[in-house]
């Protein structure tokens, strides 16, 4: 991640450490609860002064099952990317990234508190010009040790991190 700053809803711009008191929090006051511990990243493309910028959100999210939840955004962006092939790749690069600056700090602050998944959420689904590539980018997700959701379970990217670009 590059500057570990996120948004929260409920704390504005918080850093690494503080998105993981908050995460911790959460869990804590439903111990009972399972959880899902989500990434995922979405873009758009827009013009920025004349250019042409890809905005990407990637969406931290800790979904306390049947019961709501929490999540954290950052947005970057890059150069303009001119193929959804690589606009996927990018975001789901994105996504690894976070989960794995995130997840080995996330696995010892949650240790005993609740059980819980993790999932990182890809923006491909079988309709569309997306569902031809979705082996290739599950294959990248679970090459790096991680469970992968594509739509419509991966909400984390196509609806929270949307939500955002």
């Amino acid at each position: 991640m590059k500057d570990g700053i996120f948004n929260s809803a409920l704390n504005g711009r918080v850093d690494l450490d503080h998105l993981i008191l908050e995460i911790v929090s959460f869990v804590s006051q439903d111990r009972q609860a399972f959880y899902k511990l989500v990434v995922g990243s979405d873009s758009q493309g827009k013009r920025e002064n004349g250019l042409k910028v890809l905005d990407i959100v990637t969406a931290v999210v800790i979904h306390r099952m049947g019961k709501g939840g929490r999540y954290f955004w950052r947005r970057i962006r890059k150069e303009k990317i001119s193929t959804i092939r690589d606009k996927i790749y990018t975001e789901t690069i994105l996504s690894l990234e976070a989960a794995q600056e995130l997840v080995p700090r996330l696995k010892v602050a949650l240790v005993g508190l609740a059980p819980y998944d993790l999932e990182i959420h890809i923006d491909v689904g079988e309709v569309g010009p997306t569902r031809e590539m979705i082996k290739e980018v599950v294959g990248m997700v679970t090459g790096n040790g991680f469970v992968a959701k594509t739509k419509p379970e991966g909400y984390g990217a196509y609806v929270v991190a949307d939500k955002h670009t």
